[in-house]
């Protein structure tokens, strides 16, 4: 009974595994969409709580489905993107920064997500 069960369960893992593994193309899409309409002088708050939505849902559910780097490195961009919203204002030049840490993590996740991430020095 219980092998039974195990099985599936496994099963249906999978299939969840392979439905994320196939949304992600779409998914790191709307961010590079948010990223190219995002102007570093005048950030629009709708943008970049879309942004944090995504980053934190990618954060929160890749590892579950076998992105655990995904998933680290959506989180790193996610908090340092809550830090920003906190302060009156940010500098264009530390958006700019930020948004080349997005551009460096959506190309590798529509690459390869399960490659080691790029300037990974814990990889080599």
């Amino acid at each position: 009974m219980s092998d039974a069960v195990d099985a599936e369960f496994f099963a249906r893992l999978s299939e969840l595994n392979d439905k994320f593994a196939a949304g992600l193309p779409t998914t790191l899409g709307r961010l590079a969409a948010l990223r190219q309409a995002f102007d570093p002088a005048h950030p629009a708050e709708e943008q970049v709580g879309d942004m944090h939505a995504i980053l934190h849902t990618l954060a929160g559910s890749a590892g579950t489905f076998g992105f655990r780097v995904l998933g680290q490195e959506a989180r790193a961009l996610e908090q340092r993107l809550r830090v920003f919203t906190t302060f009156d204002a940010v500098l264009p030049a530390d958006w700019e920064a930020w948004l080349g840490e997005l551009d460096v993590f959506v190309a590798w996740g529509l690459l390869d997500p399960k490659a080691a991430y790029p300037n990974d020095e814990s990889a080599v």
